[in-house]
This record gives structure tokens, C-alpha cells and sequence, in this order.
């Protein structure tokens, strides 16, 4: 390992190495100094530096993150710039991308598949809500934590909705993915949340199968599938798909954004349905669908047989029996004519009832507006504003963030339409910490959401580790995230203690010896933070002002603390999930056709790795668990055996 002490960024930003490289960035694991934690830095490689078309992309992925806070997104800290290497600081995920997981171990599982998705429709929609479109969702911009967390990164070529204008990602450009764009993406025209929420079907579509729904030599190839054919189902290639969760996939995959889900929210409150044993809204539009194209002999299949797979051949009859079937009772016809009317009285009833209100009205688009514009034209509309403030980093104080019903929407006259408003940067007013011991003082600005940055000086006067100073001054507003510099006391006569964490054992101690002091054998511990043979801890620690030749006790990573695997085989799949998770360790179902009464029907075959090794805690254990043959085949032999009879 080189002795070379690790790169800096702002005196800050301690670089390690490097853990992913894109078209326009480098992404790199670094320790923040001031915050003791490991974070991400995303690097614009040198080439792209020099263009200030893709500087200001950069910033702009910086800007449209920095304000999505949530679960699962990957949070964007800080962003800068030193001798011409521009950088967004953001939160280290210690796991996969999604597409390594894929590459590595095939399709998911449908309900694992169905838990990632719905994390991902989570952080979606909160950007949504925030103005702002992904454009770019794909397996390798889904991160996994250790835990099997999804989180949402890379919003680099994000487009704000509140900025339509935007001469960097206008309509007419072509952005993103060709196996993952939307048809709208393809053909360059503008996008909204629908466009994320199509691109996630082809995420979701690739989880199930281990294939997205096309393929092609070229990009070009690729996004004309996206506009011109129709995806193959997904159960043609995986037969024991359930049915409700294809169907969510085929709503996601319509062409036109107006067929897909309304929502990320309304994506995600299906896939729970679906989690949870019910039907799915999908597959409710999707019969509707069957009624309305299939006509009363498609009502009735899709009524007998709600576990048939999506797609599945239909049984020929021959002539002879298509014959024999003119003479039997037309009961298909009945019943289709029944659905027929009872669907015309429900329309009927819908137009009573909506019809009783105010005209309608559609709702304009408000977003980006000043909130007094908004309001006139809400007010000329015959629509009545609800305001809602709430602070942004990224957009203008009194512009509008969004609006609820969005734009189109048509609503009776007189209703309301929800606004949030920018109310501008979130600031606080900075407290006094001057005579504060350093690690309270410390404490007081973090909670407030700044951050701090340590300045030694000698002081006779002051005792060492005490505030001397900081800027800025007390009780001035300053922006959530800001920096605070605090000039601390270290008395006179004493040395820093060097900060050396992260630093492997060898050159931490020679950092130790070179700024005067003395080291005792190091103790060691886990750490899943710091890489096996580097300083989790010192005593004193790093930055702490004390006499000359003072012992420091060192502390040193042995890795992430281990966990003996459990033997699961034969366990039933709750009861081994159940067990691996005690453990400490997470879980990976495979599953396995097995024939309809093998014992082995619902419970673990197999495992990886083998119980009683040890693994790192949070690492995965794989199960392979026995799934019985789908019934599909036989229960539609059945059926059509009886509607076919004599």
C-alpha cells in the first residue's frame, strides 16, 4: 500500500479510493473529516471539466438532489470545486447496484423484485413532488444497502419541472437509457413523472425475467421497439409470474403515459396489494380491458380463471365441437350481456352524480409560477387556492413547487387546488457557542443542520479544547448546511493529536510518532465502516490539544463483525427467513418449481452459504425454496373441457 497520504478536497474531503466510473464522473469512498463518517465523492473527469456545458450539468444534479431528503434517495451533502476538479459529496450506500445483483445472481424473486420496486417508487415519487423527473432510471442507478434498502442515485441528467425551459434538457433532446426510455424519451418529446414510472416497469419487468422487455444492436434499435412494439409478457418467459404482478408490469409499460399509473404513490399502494395477497389495480383495469376488447366470452374466462397466467395458449376446438357448441345454451351470452348493462348503469350512475356539481374545469399548470400568478389564474378559472409554504434550496422564494390536482385534471368549478410555495432557503440563526468546550459545541450547530469546521490556535488565556472564535458571528441567519468555522483553543506548549482514522495501522503510527507523541499496542474491534487493518479510533482523538509524548491508544478495524450461518434446510420459508435474520444476516429467496405434493413445496432446499460458516453481519443467505407446479395448465384444460362437452 503507497505511503502517499491520501488526497484532499477543501481541506475536508479525505479521498480513498475509487469505487465506480460513468460517462462524466468518477465516484470515489472518502472520509468527511469534520463529521468523522464515510461519504461518496463524485468526481467530473478531467475531460468534461473543461466544458462549462457539462460543469453546469454537474451543478445542476447537485441542485436537483441537494433538496430530496428521504429513505430512499441517496443524499447529496455538499458540492464544490478545487484547482479545476469539480465534486458532489453524497451518502455512502456499503452494497450493490441493483445491476450487479442482477448480473451476478439472475431474476429476483417476485416478491423480492415487488419490495425493491416499491422502494424505488418511494423515492421517485418524493422527487416527483419536489418538481423533479429522474429521467434516468435503470437497475445500475438503484443502490442496496447491507439491510436490502433500496435508494434512488444519480439524478445527472434530472430535469426540474419547475423550469421548463431549461436550455440544457429541452424537448427535442434525447437523455437517458435507450433500454430503460419511455416512449416519450425516444422520440424527444417532453417528460413528465409517468416517464420514471415507465422506465421503473422496465427495471421491474428485467427483475422477474433476468432480460428487459427489449433488446437491440443499436440505441436507436432499442428506443424504435420502445415507440413501435409491444413488450412479450412477462410470464412467457417466467410461467410461475403471479398475475398480479405482471399485470403491474404491463400498466407500467403502456405507451401511452396517460395509461400507466397516475402516480408513483398509486404504483406503490398496488404493489402493496400485491404483497399482500390482493388484487391489484392493474388487474382490475386489465379484465376491464378484456371486457371491453374480448366482449362477454373474455369477462367470462377472466372470471373463472383469475390464476391463469397472462398470455397462456388458448385450447383449440375443432370444427366438429364448434359445431356441436352452436346447439348448446348461449349462457356465455347472457352473462356478457349482463356485464354490458351493469357496466352502462355505472356509467349512467357516474354521470348523475358527477353531473350534479359545477361545470367542469381543467385545472392549469401552475408550477413555476409566482404564487400571486397562480392564484389570478386559479381565481379566473373558478377554482379556489390553498397555499402551503415550505423551504427549498433549489427553487425561488414564492414560486410554486407543485400543485395538487395537477395540471389537466379536470374538477368541478369551485374546487380547490392545493399550492406549495417556496418559502426560500431554510435558514437558521446561529447560536453563540464562543466558550463552549469544542465537542458540545459541536453538538449545538450539527443539531441545527450546519456543519463545522475545526481551527486550532494557541492560547494562553483560553483552556485548551475551548471555542476561542467563530464565523460567522452569533445570532446571524445563516443557510441550513452552511459551513461554521470554530477557532478552538489547544493552550500553549501542546501538540494536536493527528487525525488518523481510516488510515492503515503502519502510517497512522508514523503520523503518530512524526507530530511528537507515543503509541501503545493497538486493541481492535469491528467495523463495517473501516476497511480490515485501519484506525477505527484514537485516544485522544484526532484534532484533541495535549502535552508532547502523551501515550495514544489506537483502536483498529479486524472487518465487519462476523455471524455464523444457521442451518435452515427443510425449514419452511417464514421460519428460515425468520432464523437468518436473527442471526444478523439478510435473505435472498430463490425459488423452484417443484411437482404439485412434493413435500418440499414451500420449504428450503438449499442454501448459500452452508450453514455454520461465518459471513459478515447484514451479508445474504441465500434460500432456495420449493414452489409446486402452477395449476394454470390443468385448471384451463378443465374449463375448457367443460365448455366444450357434448
Amino acid at each position: 500500500m503507497s505511503d502517499q497520504p491520501p488526497r484532499v478536497l477543501n481541506d475536508r474531503y479525505e479521498i480513498h479510493r475509487r469505487l465506480a466510473r460513468g460517462g462524466m464522473a468518477q465516484v470515489y469512498l472518502a472520509r468527511d473529516r469534520s463529521l468523522d463518517r464515510p461519504v461518496a465523492v463524485k468526481e467530473l473527469v478531467p475531460e468534461f471539466a473543461v466544458d462549462p456545458s457539462f460543469v453546469e450539468r454537474f451543478r445542476r444534479e447537485a441542485q436537483a438532489a441537494a433538496g430530496l431528503s428521504n429513505a430512499n434517495i441517496v443524499g447529496v451533502f455538499d458540492w464544490g470545486e478545487q484547482d479545476g476538479t469539480y465534486f458532489i459529496v453524497m451518502e455512502y450506500v456499503d452494497g450493490p447496484s441493483l445491476a450487479q445483483v442482477l448480473r451476478a445472481d439472475g431474476p429476483l424473486h417476485p416478491n423480492r423484485a415487488a419490495e425493491i420496486a416499491s422502494e424505488v417508487a418511494g423515492g421517485l415519487g418524493f422527487a416527483h413532488s419536489r418538481g423533479v423527473v429522474h429521467r434516468d432510471v435503470k437497475p445500475g442507478n438503484v443502490l442496496l444497502t447491507k439491510s436490502g434498502q433500496a435508494k434512488v442515485t444519480d439524478f445527472g441528467i434530472a430535469r426540474a419541472l419547475s423550469s421548463p425551459d431549461d436550455d440544457l434538457t429541452q424537448a427535442g433532446s434525447v437523455m437517458g437509457t435507450a433500454t430503460y426510455f419511455s416512449p416519450e424519451q425516444a422520440q424527444g418529446l417532453s417528460v413528465d413523472p409517468r416517464s420514471d414510472l415507465y422506465s421503473l416497469g422496465v427495471v421491474l419487468y428485467e427483475m422477474v425475467t433476468g432480460r428487459p422487455p427489449f433488446a437491440g444492436d443499436t440505441p436507436l434499435a432499442i428506443a424504435y421497439k420502445h415507440v413501435q412494439d409491444q413488450p412479450a409478457a412477462p410470464s412467457t418467459l417466467i410461467p410461475t409470474l403471479p398475475p398480479g404482478l405482471e399485470a403491474i408490469i404491463m400498466k407500467l409499460l403502456q405507451k401511452k403515459p396517460d395509461d400507466r399509473y397516475a402516480s408513483a404513490e398509486d404504483l406503490r399502494m398496488d404493489l402493496g396489494r400485491f404483497l399482500g395477497g390482493e388484487q391489484t389495480v392493474a388487474e382490475r383495469d386489465a379484465a376491464l380491458a378484456a371486457v371491453a376488447l374480448g366482449g362477454a366470452a373474455a369477462a367470462m374466462a377472466t372470471t373463472m380463471q383469475p390464476a391463469t397466467t397472462v398470455g397462456a395458449a388458448v385450447p383449440a376446438v375443432d370444427p366438429a365441437e364448434e359445431e356441436e357448441e352452436e346447439k348448446k345454451p348461449k349462457t356465455a351470452l347472457f352473462i356478457g350481456i349482463l356485464v354490458v348493462l351493469l357496466l352502462a348503469l355505472g356509467g349512467l350512475l357516474f354521470w348523475f352524480v358527477n353531473s350534479s356539481g359545477g361545470a367542469d374545469v381543467a385545472v392549469p399548470s401552475l408550477i413555476g409560477l409566482t404564487r400571486a400568478e397562480a392564484e389570478t389564474q386559479l381565481k379566473d378559472a373558478d377554482l379556489v387556492p390553498e397555499v402551503t409554504t415550505e423551504p427549498s434550496a433549489t427553487i425561488a422564494v414564492d414560486i410554486v413547487i407543485s400543485q395538487d390536482p395537477g395540471k389537466d385534471v379536470t374538477v368541478k368549478s369551485g374546487s380547490t387546488v392545493n399550492l406549495v410555495v417556496s418559502s426560500g432557503i431554510e435558514t437558521v440563526e446561529l447560536p453563540d457557542v464562543t466558550g463552549l468546550a469544542q465537542a458540545e459545541a459541536e453538538k449545538q450547530l450539527i443539531a441545527k443542520g450546519l456543519l463545522v469546521k475545526i481551527t486550532p490556535q494557541e492560547s494562553a488565556e483560553i483552556p485548551s479544547g475551548t471555542v476561542i472564535s467563530q464565523s460567522p458571528a452569533a445570532l446571524v441567519p445563516v443557510a441550513v448546511g452552511s459551513v461554521v468555522e470554530l477557532m478552538v483553543s489547544k493552550g500553549v506548549g501542546e501538540e494536536l493529536v493527528p487525525d488518523v482514522v481510516g488510515q492503515p495501522l503502519a502510517q497512522a503510527q508514523a503520523a503518530i510518532q512524526a507530530a511528537g507523541f507515543r503509541f501503545a499496542n493497538p486493541t481492535q474491534a469491528a467495523s463495517s465502516a473501516v476497511p480490515t487493518g485501519s484506525v477505527i479510533s484514537t485516544d485522544p482523538g484526532g484534532g484533541t490539544s495535549v502535552a508532547a509524548n502523551t501515550l495514544i491508544n489506537i483502536v483498529v478495524s479486524t472487518g465487519p463483525e462476523q455471524a455464523k450461518v444457521p442451518t435452515v434446510v427443510g425449514q419452511s420459508e417464514a421460519d428460515a427467513t425468520t432464523t437468518i435474520k436473527f442471526a444478523g444476516l439478510s435473505v435472498r429467496v430463490v425459488p423452484q418449481t417443484v411437482p404439485a405434493g412434493d413435500p418440499n413445496a414451500g420449504r428450503v432446499i438449499s442454501q448459500d452459504p452452508v450453514g455454520g460458516k461465518m459471513e459478515d453481519k447484514g451479508s445474504a443467505v441465500t434460500i432456495t425454496v420449493g414452489v409446486a407446479a402452477a395449476a394454470t395448465t390443468t385448471t384451463t384444460t378443465t374449463v375448457a373441457t367443460t365448455t366444450t362437452a357434448p
